[in-house]
């Protein structure tokens, strides 16, 4: 029997497709393996948002290389859509999978020798039109779950719409069956994933809003979160509904990218820093408690010291829970690159460091609101020290001596 290891590079998406493509190969009788054990074959799923994603993939095939130089190695993923030729010519590469061919992996892996040169099964983006879905079951405790893929957005600076096609959807239907099986498999919570979250729809037109009132009523599931929606997308029916739900948490995490309404407009995005503070404004409304996770780019081409400042005081003021910060980095072929003056990297990475600690100050002080209250806290397994972690409703972290009455539990815990 062959053996695989699987590693996933970038959003929570590609973890629910990896957790997939490792069903797939155990349905045809691999055995699966640790990515640092030594395998027959290994799939690295690939992210290419950022530069260090495109180097990490390289040096993961390069650690393959020295630990078992006779491995089939694939790359699949986003990078392997947008740069095939690229990844083909990494020493140690045998198969690359573009976005149309991953879910074929195991079909694929019969056709290759190893020693061959590189084989590419990819085709254009224009061509993937096809819906797959796919979840993650590493964790019983919490699942990701794929219901929509692709972007029709085209922001500037985002390689996402060439690397994964136009926006796509799952039927209600079908994410029902998805949830009943996880459900079925002892999982307590979903995170609803995608790439454009909010733009669910499908032939039936079926919306997000529709797909969130239809699995609150489900039974077996007892917490849903939403992973990322745009906030020109995330309705005010939406958060009403939230509001009044027993199984959607109380949590957010909706891009900004840029409080200046200028460089907004240079990315692109479809929405105002007014909107943005509104919606905001409206989940603390209806939800004091709520946590509210913010996506921001610095050093776009054209940010100035004053646009900066302005995003910098915007964060600040804004009753928000937490950062996700990126510096921004070009890539080939999106319009971003035309835009200047460029922002030299040194200011990047300044501008990242203050953005950073403004996210743990946000953090701490919305941490510090919640001391001494009691929440209902989803605990997940061991970790490597022998303690346990898990998520209060509004996803404040808590870590806990292991107890096996408390795994996969959820459990009233004074914060």
């Amino acid at each position: 029997m062959k053996s695989v290891a699987l590693h996933t590079l970038g959003c929570k998406l590609n973890f629910s497709e990896t957790s997939t493509l490792g069903r797939l190969l155990e349905n045809d009788g691999f055995v699966k393996k640790e990515f640092d054990e030594v395998a027959d074959v290994y799939v690295i799923n690939t992210c290419s948002v950022t530069e260090n994603a495109d180097k990490e993939c390289r040096q993961l095939v390069r650690r393959i290389q020295r630990k078992a130089p006779e491995a089939m190695v694939v790359i699949t993923g986003c990078y392997a859509q947008l740069k095939p030729k690229e990844i083909a010519e990494i020493p140690g590469v045998d198969l690359v999978l573009g976005a149309a061919e991953k879910f074929n992996i195991t079909q694929h892996l019969k056709e290759i020798t190893k020693g061959d040169s590189a084989k590419i099964c990819s085709c254009d983006i224009e061509d993937v039109n096809t819906f797959t879905s796919s979840y993650s079951v590493n964790d019983r405790t919490r699942t990701f779950l794929k219901v929509q893929d692709g972007c029709n957005y085209n922001c500037s600076f985002c390689t996402i719409p060439m690397a994964r096609g136009k926006s796509r959807s799952d039927s209600v239907a079908n994410v029902i069956a998805n949830v009943k099986e996880i459900a079925a498999q002892g999982g307590k919570e979903i995170v609803l994933t995608g790439i454009n979250l909010g733009d669910y729809n499908t032939a039936n037109k079926e919306n997000f809003f529709h797909l969130v009132q239809e699995l609150d009523k489900i039974n077996g599931i007892e917490r849903y979160r939403i992973s990322s929606i745009e906030p020109n997308l995330l309705s005010n029916d939406i958060i009403e509904f939230v509001s009044n739900s027993k199984k959607f948490m109380p949590h957010f995490h909706i891009p900004l990218q840029s409080g200046s309404n200028k460089v907004l407009a240079g990315m692109r995005r479809r929405y105002k820093r007014e909107l943005y503070a509104e919606r905001v404004g409206l989940i603390k409304t209806l939800m004091p408690h709520c946590c509210i996770g913010v996506d921001v780019i610095v050093g776009f081409p054209g940010e100035t010291d004053e646009d900066f400042k302005e995003t910098f005081d915007f964060l600040h003021s804004l009753d928000i829970s937490y950062l996700h910060v990126f510096t921004y980095s070009e890539r080939a072929n999106t319009v971003a690159l035309d835009i200047k003056p460029v922002i030299p990297v040194n200011i990047r990475h300044d501008r990242n460091k203050i953005l950073r600690n403004l996210s743990y100050q946000k953090m701490q002080y919305f941490t510090n609101q919640h001391i001494g209250e009691t929440r209902k806290v989803l605990f997940e397994g061991k970790n490597k020290n022998g303690m346990m972690e898990g998520y209060t409703d509004n996803y404040i972290k808590i870590t806990v001596p292991f107890d096996p009455a408390f795994e996969n539990n959820i459990v009233d815990w004074k914060i």
